[in-house]
């Protein structure tokens, strides 16, 4: 019989202050350059994320939002259509997530980006395209203003306005059950493992 998983691995919501990123089609090359992804491990990616577009505005004698003090400490990402498209790189939403984001907000999302965001437990979901150009609008005119995703009843509060959001069935569960952290289960089926190993004559179990 499998155990419940931890209570610490579900989430349900996610709150915080939000970060407007606009634009249609942002690929994973642009939220972490291919250069970076020689790395042994994550750790330290965070710091580089949309290291070329924000070299690329800081050089045109603008700011990036990531780079924007307003936005710094934001947990909330509030992204346009068809966020993470381009290569498969797990990379990229390590990038985000080791910045500080904690959930993404967007109209679409490119499948393979999208089941790596589950993988490490930063819930995605979906809403109109006039819903989140009204969410970024929000965030820039007051980056004070507090943001909560809510996955259970799938709405996002901005400040006094509440918004319906979308997200799958099977991410939707896996995150209010806990179950989208895949090594969080195993290990906790340690001792059931070490069992069945032990009656196993091709493993030798230190």
């Amino acid at each position: 019989m499998v155990s419940a998983p931890p209570s610490d691995s579900r989430i349900a919501t996610i709150s915080g202050r939000g970060l407007p990123l606009q634009g249609n089609d942002i690929d994973t090359d642009r939220i972490i350059p291919a250069r970076f992804l020689r790395c042994v491990s994550f750790d330290g990616l965070g710091e580089q994320v949309f290291a070329d577009d924000r070299q690329q505005r800081q050089q045109a004698g603008k700011t990036h939002p990531f780079d924007q003090p307003q936005y710094q400490g934001a947990t909330v990402l509030v992204v346009n259509r068809n966020f993470g498209c381009g290569s498969s790189r797990e990379h990229a939403p390590q990038a985000i997530h080791r910045w500080g984001v904690q959930a993404i907000v967007g109209e679409s999302f490119a499948e393979i980006f999208l089941g790596n965001c589950i993988a490490i437990g930063m819930p995605c979901v979906t809403a109109t395209s006039e819903v989140v150009s009204q969410l970024q609008a929000q965030i820039e005119a007051t980056p004070t203003l507090s943001v909560s995703v809510d996955i259970e009843t799938l709405q996002v509060t901005a400040g006094e306005q509440t918004y319906s959001v979308t997200m799958g069935s099977g991410p939707r569960q896996m995150f209010l059950n806990g179950t989208w952290d895949a090594c969080g289960q195993l290990l906790q089926q340690r001792d059931d493992i070490e069992t069945t190993a032990t009656r196993l004559p091709y493993v030798q179990w230190a």
